[in-house]
């Protein structure tokens, strides 16, 4: 079981070798894999962390509100196509990481963490449709 588990993991870490940065994203990329790819976006954040709207009730395309402590919760509601694009966000990175690596030993193998404020992407997507 030992040897299955670290033949999974090193899958995983060769996998994140191929993307730019390990997987963590910059805004501009994360608009681009929502826009073009069609990416699905998970905030995260503990609700103690949002100030504001979190993503899905800004409307930004395809996100979803699951936050960290009650993630498990919310599993029923990813793509069940695993190679679906999925971005994940939170405040500084650390929670996005963890369910980066999450999704990635579930099987998800098309998954990015922002590497930045989430609220950035909603004050900028909130900018782009008042327009």
């Amino acid at each position: 079981m030992a040897n299955k588990r670290a033949e999974e993991v090193a899958e995983i870490i060769a996998n994140n070798k191929e993307k730019p940065e390990l997987g963590n994203i910059d805004l501009h990329k994360t608009r681009e894999l929502i826009m073009d790819a069609g990416a699905i976006v998970l905030d995260v954040r503990p609700p103690a962390k949002v100030s504001g709207e979190n993503a899905q009730e800004a409307d930004i395309p395809n996100a979803f509100y699951m936050p960290y402590p009650e993630f498990a919760d919310y599993l029923d509601e990813l793509p069940s196509d695993h190679t679906t694009p999925i971005v994940v966000g939170c405040l500084k990175g650390w929670f996005a990481n963890r369910v980066m690596g999450y999704l990635e030993m579930m099987g998800y193998n098309n998954v990015y963490a922002m590497g930045f404020d989430i609220a950035e992407l909603v004050e900028v997507h909130k900018e782009h449709t008042a327009k």
